[in-house]
């Protein structure tokens, strides 16, 4: 296998997550897949010998396209979101896979976008980059073409936008909104959820949890959580049942996650310079918490952090 031919088949090992970047950037899935073409076309005409982190580069060159494709669309003011159902071709090669399609697609809902058409280019970029991909500052800043301190304010900015959208919670959580009521609606609802668990372990007030776990509800962590649990001096079961067993596992629980977005649903992460490291997921249903995923495998996880 020449060179040419090495880059080839590490550029579509790498084409996916490419465009999952690119689809995020622009909410589009043509014009992802047009981005993506692009950046190809950038790296089949560079010189890949001396590049050290391959994926990185990649990101950046993509990055970069989807950048100013989302500049030259803002200018010509034109509607920044996809049907949801629309489907975009790939390489000419390429098989589209609807399901793959589907999967890309409603991992980031319409919701989402909705607030990601409220940033400027640079924020939106910046906040994609690092809050969904975790791209450091530093690779960020020259795309965006600030230093590493202001691409962090860029993502900052953004990341208040979307902390606005959950603002005003209910005093005391009732019930789920059906989802005809909105998506938006049906997510700030889920926060509250997670808002009133977190209140209610920190100050141990057991009456508070039992209220609102559902009786049958189950928590499981991950083998990567339990090896992070026990290499911390916090062991963690691998499951607990029942709302009294959760209960008492996370009443009086010192522990200090923040509000995120876990594939879409409201949840808590533990961050590490700017890094989200293990994540709780929670599965609402009719007004109660069925399920907590603590995980620690983050792989294909889309995880935005709220503050």
């Amino acid at each position: 296998m020449n060179e040419s031919e090495w880059l080839a088949a590490r550029f579509e090992t790498d084409r996916p997550r490419l465009r999952a970047v690119a689809y995020r950037v622009l909410g589009s899935l043509t014009e992802a897949d047009d981005a993506v073409q692009e950046a190809w076309l950038r790296v089949s005409r560079a010189d890949a010998a001396a590049v050290e982190n391959m994926s990185g580069w990649l990101t950046t060159i993509v990055a970069r396209v989807s950048l100013n494709m989302l500049q030259s669309r803002r200018s010509r003011r034109e509607d920044l979101v996809d049907d949801p159902e629309a489907e975009g071709p790939q390489s000419p090669d390429a098989v589209v896979d609807p399901e793959q399609e589907a999967v890309l697609a409603e991992s980031v809902g319409a919701a989402m976008f909705l607030i990601l058409d409220t940033l400027t280019p640079a924020e939106r970029l910046a906040f994609v980059l690092h809050d969904m991909f975790a791209v450091p500052f530093d690779e960020i800043a020259p795309i965006v073409d600030r230093t590493p301190a202001a691409a962090r304010q860029l993502a900052s900015r953004a990341r208040r936008r979307f902390q606005q959208q959950r603002a005003a919670p209910a005093a005391e959580p009732k019930s789920v909104p059906v989802q005809d009521e909105g998506a938006g609606a049906f997510q700030a609802a889920e926060a509250d959820f997670v808002d009133a668990f977190l209140n209610a372990s920190r100050e141990g007030d057991f009456a508070a949890l039992l209220g609102i776990l559902a009786p049958d509800i189950v928590v499981r962590a991950d083998q990567a959580a339990m090896r992070m649990g026990a290499a911390t001096g916090r062991p963690l079961a691998e499951e607990i049942r029942g709302a009294d067993a959760v209960s008492r596992a996370f009443a009086k629980l010192s522990w200090a996650p923040v509000p995120a977005l876990i594939d879409g649903a409201a949840g808590l992460a533990y961050v590490q310079d700017g890094v989200p490291r293990t994540v709780l997921r929670f599965t609402i249903a009719d007004g109660l918490i069925t399920r907590i995923d603590i995980m620690a495998d983050l792989t294909d996880l889309q995880i935005i952090v709220l503050c």
